[in-house]
């Protein structure tokens, strides 16, 4: 692993990841990450040989089984973490070489506790640049601004009250969302019930109605307020599978009966 930062002088940087049977990609991943003084992986009990490949890469690998939600598991990489500012990265994302150098100089300079980051989705193999990103994703935090993350799925961070604001970073983070067919029909299953519970617990109602209202409104905002169309096929079939979970989270919230009675066990 690279240190490029001088830690005697400089504050150190963790690059924290979370994982379950990525090792199609969690050797990229690393890859990109190596410029920081601390990799830290927290894994969700792979049974392909992850956690082989993150420590040849020379993280720091802890397993994790009894899933709780992503929240908890990126509260556990901030446990494990020892460094000053702490960037959290998922599996199948990449830092590329821009955003490397703006957050080595964010970290220099230290002029706030918070940055965020918009995705360069890349899906189907194809990166989806034309694409506009209209909503950054907080991913870097000096350490000792951030209590804990919340949320079962779609998490987000609790910073203390002295955090007064929120940089975003120019450099897109490359996010390999989509990488087949396959893989979005199984990310469209688990994202679908994960927010069903979620909403089930706000107290939200579901149905086809609701659904279709979804996602409808989200593909017109992706496609076309967004320039999904932009983007040829891969990008009409990105925007489409989003739809689709829209979808589908509503109609499991009122008809799947397995998901019903897990959430009134609570």
């Amino acid at each position: 692993m690279a240190t490029h930062m001088n830690q005697a002088t400089e504050p150190r940087l963790t690059i924290a990841v979370i994982t379950l049977n990525e090792a199609k990609r969690i050797e990229q991943c690393l890859r990109s990450a190596a410029f920081a003084d601390e990799l830290i992986v927290v894994d969700s009990g792979s049974t392909d040989n992850t956690q082989v490949l993150a420590k040849r890469m020379g993280a720091h690998v802890f397993e994790y089984t009894d899933w709780q939600g992503f929240g908890e598991q990126r509260n556990r990489l901030l446990a494990h973490s020892t460094g000053e500012y702490i960037f959290f990265l998922d599996a199948d994302e990449e830092i590329t070489p821009a955003l490397q150098s703006e957050i080595e100089t964010a970290i220099a300079t230290a002029t706030t506790d918070k940055w965020e980051v918009l995705w360069n989705q890349v899906a189907y193999g194809k990166p989806l640049s034309r694409m506009r990103s209209t909503s950054g994703v907080t991913r870097m935090f000096k350490r000792s601004s951030l209590v804990r993350w919340t949320g079962v799925v779609h998490e987000h961070a609790i910073t203390n009250e002295q955090v007064t604001g929120t940089q975003r970073f120019n450099a897109r983070l490359l996010h390999h969302s989509r990488p087949s067919v396959h893989s979005s029909l199984v990310k469209l299953a688990q994202y679908a019930q994960l927010g069903a519970a979620k909403r089930a617990a706000a107290g939200k109602r579901g149905g086809i109605l609701r659904g279709l209202a979804s996602g409808l409104a989200n593909f017109l905002r992706l496609y076309i307020f967004q320039g999904g169309f932009l983007c040829g096929p891969q990008g009409f079939l990105f925007c489409f599978f989003i739809a689709l979970e829209c979808f589908f989270r509503y109609v499991a919230l009122k008809y799947d009966k397995d998901l019903l009675q897990q959430l009134h066990k609570r």
